[in-house]
């Protein structure tokens, strides 16, 4: 089961470098149709649609990747951490009794 959350949390890490090429393509103004960009903006404009649906219009700011990277922050933070921990806990637990 440990194995499985440290490999979920890496995939968020891999999603937040991904987030990041996101928001330095669009200072660049990349071409879109590079394979590389399209994959970028592929793999992140659904949660950033999404997270835009629920955010005020602030112009020409777009605060949406802010917000997925507080929301990956806090996925990893409280649920994996908090779930390595308990796990180990429990792991220990159960090594002492038997």
């Amino acid at each position: 089961m440990a194995k499985i959350m440290e490999l979920a949390n890496g995939l968020l890490t891999i999603y937040k470098y991904i987030l990041l090429a996101s928001v330095i393509i669009s200072w660049v103004n990349a071409d879109p149709y590079n394979p590389l960009v399209n994959f970028i903006y592929r793999a992140t404009n659904p949660l950033l649609n999404r997270i835009r649906r629920h955010m005020p219009d602030t112009g020409m700011l777009d605060f949406s990747p802010l917000v997925a990277f507080v929301l990956i922050y806090v996925l990893q933070i409280i649920l994996f951490d908090t779930a390595v921990h308990y796990l180990t806990t429990i792991s220990m637990a159960l090594k002492l009794r038997g």
